[in-house]
Parts: structure tokens; C-alpha cells; sequence
């Protein structure tokens, strides 16, 4: 079949790396594809992602729309844009040299809204069914919400009828109340069964999909999926096969401990080299952002580098005109920002913007061990869940004017499970990185808390003082006594806490604050939600029944000790001159 596409896709890659096209985080998937072509282990075949995107061509027509003339789309073939091309060659043209087992199992596909996303999913799943149809191909078009899977089933649903498919002999097509179903049986000559393929649309429901099987599975908007069973029931699906694909689509939310939110910071991990998959690949496109999360969203560069399709589908007066509107009206901005550029925003009930926090973590590299061998005073807190959530400790420093804050969480390994499923908590993830232990008890053990403040001790850490609420945790109150460590009883007064909460606030927005680049620290930041009140008073919360500050709250208190001991330090050297 020749390379009738290649040339195109290596181009396409090229121009962007070269900075021709203008394209956001996707340059280096663009730069880890040319890099991967000089690899030994590795080749790009070209005969299925040819076959892929020639299927897609000639079988799927659009149902609606027009170009940026105004010329009706109906029933017109869906020629594909370079960049889809550079999609389908990924997915399906990387092998390991010598077999035939393709390299890559799982796909992240990130792009903003209106870039032709659903339709192409649509001639996707088709295309990927038809080539796989040796194989018995079932595939699976899966979103939070039925209607949104449906989107894409109507889109094959549509061109099939469209082209007669429907009448042809193998053809049966269930389209009602109970199932969205299209399905196709391929014969030889002598009339025997050669391949099929079934394509299901359906609504993520993990309840109700342990006994699925099948080889290819997309997942729509995977922003809104409220926890990662939604995705992990497909994935899960698919392990009898050795050439199975397992593809995330989804734009940018406004929830930063969402599951779509975690896929896309592992997806840019891999692109950084900082993690390594082979077998994952990722298309990455948004607008660039500062250290601080701030976009120049009036900037029509940035118009084009988030979106792939510019000039195509999104037509760039259309994207002007919503940049001025959101800079006119801010309480469009938001949606803006993350629907048309594709850069997620703090959900509107936080206090915190999370990217302040990381442009000053970012700014320091100490190390635990550099950090035990330095002249500071140590001040701690704990967070002590009452039977089995999340416990949280902390010590608060100050050095050569950064405040640094070094947090560990504790959870039940027996509950662990639940709770990351139900209220989608990165437990796991946070005990590999060192962040967590799992405690091997029922509920939080307190001695597990004490062994760590004892530990931290030992590295060197000189431990001055720890501030606890003595009525949520007598027992770990006793035991800190008991191993010598100073702890004041500190109740959680508003007005004691709102000190501490504005220090910390302060220092992250001048850039002063460190905390060993914790994802789970930030994750507890991004879920505060405060309430201003008299005198600046704050009285803060988390965001949500299902989130947790438990490591914020910690910190807190470490830092509500620091502040109380520094104004002891100052009244005594007056005192004393």
C-alpha cells in the first residue's frame, strides 16, 4: 500500500517541532516521534495507519456543519488535518521491530472544544474496528454522560446509513432505550465468517461493567468521569489482547483533582521524560501558560497553539471575539481559558491558585537530607483523622527567608482501596513517591504518626515545638509527651488558625514558600475554601464533602507554633536588649 501518508505525518511533525506550526505542549510528542524514528527496537510500518485513515476518508461524511466559507458540510467526506494524521500513525503504525505487536496500548488525546474531536473519534472507532476485524474487533465509545457517547455512535450510525451499510448481509444495527449497538460480519468467498466488529456507545458505569470484553475502548470527556473506575473498567477489559487500545479523549475542566486532571499531569510527566511509558502516547494541546497559570489569552498565537484545528474549524475572528468578551466580562474567562485554550482552572469555590504555590515551590531543590543538616528550628502539626481517613503531619521551618514545609500523610491500607475509588484520592500514586504511609491497622494507628516525628528526629531535624487539638487525639498527645517532644495543646480557634492560614498565603504568593514539590500537599491547597470575615479573619474549610486539606491543615499548625515562638523570640530580646 506504499507510504501515501507518511511523508505528510513526518512533515507535519517537523513543522511543529521547527515552530512553523504553531502548536502548544504537543511539540514534544511531535519531537519524541521524529527522535523515535533513529530508534533500533522500534518501527513506523505504514500499511494500517494508511488503511486507517483511507477508511476514515472514504466512510465517514459529516452530518452536519459548514467550513469557514459557509459552505455546507453535509454528507461530505471527513478529510483529515495533519494532525489527525500524526494521531492515527502513532496509534497504529509503531511496532516492535521483529513482531507484531504494536508499541502503543493507551492514548491521551487533549484538545480544546470544536477541533472536529468527536467526529474524528467517530471515523476512529470505525476505522480501528474495520482493521481489527480478523480479531473479532469490539469497541467500546464510553463517556460520564450516555448523550455525549452517543455523539460519536450517531456520527458511524449516520455515514453508515448513509453509504448502505446497513443493508448489507451481516449488518445489524440496535439503536433504542436499552442499546446503542452497531455490528458487522465480514465473509471470504466461499460465504464463511472472515471478521466482524461491534461498536457500542454507553455512559460510564464501573457498577455495572466488571464482565466487559473487548480490544479498543475510547473515552469521551474524561474531565467529567468522577472517579478512575470509569476508565480503569475499560482498560481492564482489554487483557486478553495483545494488540488492544485503550484511548482517553477529554478538554481541559476546572477541577484539579479530577481524574482528567491526574491523566493529563502523567501524560506530561512522559512528554517531559520524567516518567517513562513507551506504550503511551500523548497529544498535548493547549495554550502556554506563566509560572503562575496566567494565559495572554488576548494573544492570537496563543489562539493557535491551543488549537490544532485553527483555521479549519475554529475560525480565529470567532476566537477574538470570545478573548474580548472574556477579558470585558470575568466571569466568562474562565470557561474560555479552559474550553477554548485548554488550560485547567482552579474550581471557582477555591481560595488558593495552586499555580502561586507551584511557582514558588519550584524556585528551591532542597533535599530532606540537605534540609536535616541546616540551622533551623523546627515546628510542627498534626491532623489526626478520628477513625479511618486521612492523617496528616507537618514540619513548618524558616531559613534565609524561605518557609519551608515538609508534610507526610497516613490511611488504612484496608480502606484505601474504597477511598481512592469512591472519592478519587491519589493514595496510591502519593505512598510510591513517599508522600503516604499505609498504615497496616483498621483506622490511622497514632503510634505510626509519633514514628514519624521520631524519624524526622533522627535524620537531625531539631524538633522545637508541635501543636496538636488534644481532644480530637489524647492518645498521640500522650505519646508525643512520653518521647520527649514539646506539644502544646492547640485548639482550632478561627481566630488562632487564620495567622497561620494568611503567613502561608502570603508567602507562596511572594514566592517564599517550599514544600519538597508534595503532589499531595498541593492537592490538599487546591481543595481549601475559605470564608472571609471581620478584621480578616478567615475561617477555612475543604472544598467538598468527598476532598481533603488535611496536609494544609497540618502545615497550618506548624505554622501557627512558628509565629507564637517568633513573637516569644522578639519580646525576650527586648526584655533582655
Amino acid at each position: 500500500m506504499g507510504s501515501k501518508f507518511k511523508d505528510q505525518v513526518i512533515q507535519y511533525a517537523k513543522n511543529v517541532v521547527s515552530g512553523k506550526v504553531k502548536a502548544g505542549g504537543n511539540v514534544r510528542e511531535c519531537k519524541r516521534f521524529l527522535d523515535d524514528l533513529n530508534r533500533d527496537d522500534i518501527e513506523l510500518r505504514t500499511r494500517d495507519p494508511d488503511l486507517v485513515i483511507m477508511l476514515i476518508q472514504k466512510l465517514i461524511v459529516h452530518k452536519q456543519g459548514e467550513t469557514l466559507e459557509g459552505q455546507p458540510l453535509m454528507n461530505k467526506p471527513l478529510i483529515l488535518q495533519p494532525f489527525q494524521m500524526f494521531i492515527v500513525y502513532n496509534l497504529v503504525g509503531w511496532y516492535w521491530k521483529g513482531s507484531n505487536i504494536r508499541r502503543i496500548n493507551e492514548a491521551f488525546i487533549y484538545i480544546p472544544r470544536k477541533n472536529g474531536k468527536t467526529l474524528f473519534v467517530a471515523g476512529l472507532a470505525f476505522a480501528l474496528g474495520i482493521l481489527e476485524r480478523k480479531s473479532g474487533a469490539r469497541i467500546y465509545i464510553s463517556a460520564a454522560a450516555l448523550k455525549q457517547a452517543m455523539e460519536a455512535f450517531d456520527d458511524i450510525l449516520y455515514s453508515v446509513r448513509y453509504y448502505g451499510i446497513d443493508q448489507e448481509e451481516g449488518t445489524a444495527i440496535h439503536d433504542n432505550n436499552m442499546e446503542h449497538s452497531i455490528e458487522l460480519n465480514f465473509y471470504d468467498n466461499n460465504g464463511r465468517t472472515s471478521g466482524s466488529l461491534r461498536i457500542d456507545a454507553m455512559a460510564a458505569n464501573p457498577d455495572a461493567q466488571d464482565s466487559f470484553n473487548c480490544n479498543i475502548a475510547i473515552c469521551d470527556e474524561i474531565h467529567a468521569f468522577k472517579k478512575a473506575a470509569q476508565y480503569n473498567r475499560f482498560k481492564e477489559a482489554m487483557k486478553a489482547y495483545t494488540n488492544k487500545l485503550m484511548i482517553g479523549i477529554t478538554t481541559a475542566g476546572d477541577n484539579v483533582n479530577s481524574f482528567g486532571y491526574q491523566r493529563l499531569q502523567y501524560a506530561e510527566k512522559v512528554l517531559d521524560g520524567l516518567a517513562k511509558d513507551d506504550a503511551f502516547f500523548c497529544f498535548v494541546s493547549h495554550a502556554d501558560a506563566d509560572d503562575k497559570g496566567n494565559v495572554d489569552f488576548l494573544n492570537p498565537e496563543q489562539h493557535e497553539k491551543a488549537n490544532p484545528s485553527y483555521g479549519v474549524t475554529i475560525r480565529p475572528s470567532d476566537m477574538m471575539n470570545d478573548a474580548m468578551q472574556a477579558q470585558n466580562d470575568p466571569q466568562q474567562r474562565k470557561d474560555y481559558i479552559s474550553r477554548s485554550l485548554n488550560v485547567y482552572t482552579n474550581a471557582m469555590r477555591a481560595w488558593f491558585d495552586i499555580e502561586e504555590f507551584r511557582s514558588s515551590d519550584k524556585k528551591y531543590n532542597w533535599t530532606i537530607e540537605e534540609l536535616a543538616k541546616l540551622p533551623i528550628k523546627w515546628y510542627g502539626g498534626a491532623d489526626l483523622s478520628r477513625l479511618y481517613d486521612l492523617t496528616a503531619a507537618a514540619l513548618f521551618g524558616h531559613y534565609k527567608g524561605v518557609d519551608i514545609v515538609i508534610t507526610h500523610a497516613f490511611f488504612p491500607v484496608v480502606m484505601a482501596v474504597r477511598k481512592a475509588d469512591e472519592d478519587n484520592i491519589p493514595l496510591f500514586g502519593w505512598a510510591d513517591d513517599g508522600w503516604l504511609t499505609m498504615c497496616n491497622t483498621p483506622t490511622v494507628n497514632a503510634a505510626d504518626v509519633v514514628e514519624w516525628f521520631k524519624s524526622m528526629r533522627r535524620q537531625g531535624f531539631r524538633i522545637e515545638q508541635i501543636g496538636q487539638d488534644r481532644k480530637f487525639a489524647r492518645e498521640f498527645f500522650t505519646l508525643m509527651k512520653s518521647n520527649g517532644f514539646n506539644v502544646v495543646d492547640q485548639p482550632q480557634y478561627s481566630y488562632v488558625k487564620s495567622e497561620g492560614f494568611r503567613y502561608i498565603e502570603k508567602s507562596a504568593k511572594d514566592g517564599n514558600l517550599y514544600y519538597l514539590h508534595s503532589d499531595a500537599y498541593e492537592y490538599c491547597v487546591a481543595n481549601v475554601h475559605a470564608i472571609e470575615k471581620t478584621d480578616d479573619l478567615v475561617h477555612f474549610e475543604k472544598i467538598g464533602k468527598t476532598t481533603r486539606i488535611d496536609l494544609f491543615d497540618a502545615s497550618v499548625f506548624g505554622c501557627v507554633r512558628y509565629l507564637d515562638n517568633l513573637d516569644r523570640a522578639k519580646a525576650a530580646a527586648q526584655w533582655w536588649g
